[in-house]
């Protein structure tokens, strides 16, 4: 027993000695190997910065005229940010202040036009052919298209208060409707627009339209009597099919200026025209804002001359995807905050109503987009590469593209409701091979649908991007600030992904049973992590990072900055979505109590 112990503390003591003799054999080196370490550590941890000479002059060093360049900055995102993404949300709502916001707008972007093209004229032309210069008065165009589309619908009475979704019709008194018609209109739907007026070429000799002498012709003894039942049918088929139109009487129709010009102009559109105004009206109204972001992006490339040549192919991977994530982010926020509960999208039961029309779920969505954007990217990875053979950075990308591709079709395959039926197969015919057994009240409740099955619980796509984050926080760069950079806005797709599967967990002890947003805390965090995710991911893309480093900004420069830009972010939007809820309670004339009774109901 002792010679044992003795020949173990031999052992120790050996191990011991083996352990500290490279720290002896280093600390015996002399001072200048400890240098030339201390040196290598210094290299490693500090990129070396390129010549000054090598990197072209952009706008962003351009010393002359920066009070004009940085005026027009400040405008734009005056005009962008805040005045249209008000205005777009009063459009929406159908406020009767959109007109005044967009025409807000028009002035606060015409001055930062104004300021950018004289501050064209005074400099010289550092990025040619660049495409901020047509993209911006594209989207300038198009804007104010809508704003004319605007101010003659309102004149025309097209857009007046109605409020979307809440049950009211648009209003649109120049469609031309024949007497005869609006005879029979009246009778079939009993008065449903009769006034208490006489018509203008009525003698009151029993002419009414309402009244027996109509009533006794032919035509109406050709359609005979309905029933209650019938009319109300009837008049809920005339509600589905012309939700969006209201006939107006000739009283209502003096207030307006008849005489004007553009009321003469809007009462010579035709129906059919009207329709295509108010779709392009529409369209715009939920694109525009996606046309900005893009506007805003390329005037930052073109402010700091990124992406020329063949560097055109690394922005563009970058900021599309980076741009895709800060959507998704936004999305993300606006369905916390209650957007899209009318699909059940906003960890909510979705409303119940007479046509109960299949709508696709979030998630479905989500899996669909994924597979999408797999599926389309799988050819593009190489362009950078064009005519050459592929390099292994090529073929880990192509890798993540088929992950999207599998996971996007794997979520939409958990979506569908025939899928999970099929799948129950066996267990359905396992319950039907005893018909004639008697079930007891427990055995009788085994057989009801789990709660889970009411609300969508897929982690698929928040585990695409979890491995998504995975990967690209250890993909090798060619320099220290790009992997730093790298590695930061995989951490925080990778904490954005960990926070919706805490989502999942709470709805799946406690599916949701209101049909008012349920707003998981988690959810917020996930729209932060993949709004400041994405961002940092445009970042990321090589002439960026050459930037970053050309003038001394280091990564946790940028991450910092965007940690305070996404938290500004994130409370404006919710800002806009209240306003949004403010104008439709104005407009429906339904005040804050109501609602809030209603919410009890």
């Amino acid at each position: 027993m002792r010679s044992t112990a003795h020949s173990a503390l031999k052992l120790l003591a050996l191990v011991a000695l083996v352990g500290a003799l490279p720290a002896v054999l280093a600390h015996g080196h002399d001072d200048e190997g400890a240098t030339n370490m201390d040196t290598d550590m210094d290299v490693s941890k500090e990129d070396p910065k390129p010549d000054p000479d090598s990197y072209p002059p952009t706008y962003f060093s351009h010393t002359e005229h920066v009070a004009e360049i940085y005026a027009h900055i400040a405008l734009m995102v005056i005009s962008w940010i805040i005045m249209l993404p008000t205005a777009v949300m009063f459009s929406i709502a159908r406020s009767r202040y959109t007109l005044a916001i967009q025409f807000l707008f028009l002035v606060t972007n015409a001055l930062g036009l104004l300021l950018g093209i004289t501050y064209n004229a005074a400099t010289p032309d550092l990025y040619p052919n660049n495409a901020h210069h047509k993209l911006g008065w594209l989207v300038t165009w198009v804007v104010s298209a809508q704003v004319v589309i605007s101010l003659i619908s309102r004149i025309a009475g097209v857009m007046g208060n109605a409020v979307q979704g809440y049950g009211k019709e648009e209003e649109q008194a120049f469609i031309p409707v024949s007497t005869e018609a609006m005879v029979e209109h009246q009778r079939m739907n009993n008065g449903l627009f009769s006034s208490p007026y006489r018509q203008s070429n009525d003698s009151g000799q029993g002419t009414e339209p309402n009244t027996e002498s109509l009533r006794s012709n032919s035509l109406s003894t050709a359609v005979g009597p309905e029933s209650p039942i019938e009319l109300s049918d009837r008049r809920a088929h005339y509600e589905d099919d012309y939700e969006d139109l209201q006939f107006k009487s000739a009283e209502m129709l003096s207030s307006k200026p008849a005489g004007s010009f553009i009321a003469k102009f809007a009462g010579k559109i035709s129906t059919r025209a009207w329709k295509i105004l108010l779709f392009a009206y529409n369209f715009i109204d939920r694109t525009i804002l996606i046309l900005g972001y893009i506007t805003l992006c390329t005037g930052i490339i073109t402010f700091g001359r990124f992406f020329e040549g063949h560097g055109i192919f690394s922005g563009l991977a970058h900021w599309i995807k980076g741009g895709i994530f800060f959507w998704y982010g936004i999305l993300t926020l606006g369905r916390w905050s209650g957007s899209f509960g009318e699909l059940g999208w906003a960890w909510n039961v979705r409303p119940k109503r007479s046509s109960q029309k299949w709508r696709p779920t979030a998630e479905f969505v989500e899996g669909a987009l994924i597979f999408v954007y797999g599926s389309t990217n799988i050819f593009l990875e190489h362009l950078g590469n064009a005519g050459k053979e592929f390099s292994p950075q090529d073929l880990e990308h192509i890798s993540i593209t088929v992950l999207f591709i599998g996971g996007g079709l794997l979520s939409m395959l958990i979506e569908s409701t025939r899928i999970r039926e099929l799948l129950n197969t066996t267990v359905y015919d396992a319950a039907l091979s005893h018909p004639n057994h008697a079930y007891n009240d427990q055995e009788r409740e085994a057989l009801e649908t789990p709660k889970q099955y009411e609300f969508s619980i897929n982690p698929v796509p928040a585990l695409v991007i979890l491995l998504l984050g995975i990967m690209m926080s250890s993909h090798t760069q060619q320099s220290m600030v790009s992997s730093m950079i790298h590695k930061q806005w995989g951490n925080l797709l990778t904490g954005a992904s960990f926070a919706r599967g805490f989502t999942y967990v709470l709805l799946y002890l406690k599916p949701p049973r209101s049909i008012l947003p349920s707003r998981p805390p988690t959810e917020l965090l996930t729209a932060f992590g993949l709004i400041a995710g994405g961002t940092i991911f445009m970042a990321s893309a090589r002439d960026t990072v050459s930037g970053m480093i050309h003038y001394d900004l280091d990564a946790m420069f940028f991450y910092t900055v965007t940690m305070g830009f996404v938290g500004l972010l994130m409370a404006w939007v919710v800002v806009l979505l209240a306003l949004k809820g403010w104008a439709v309670r104005k407009e429906s004339s339904r005040s804050a109590k109501s609602w809030a009774l209603a919410s009890r109901v």
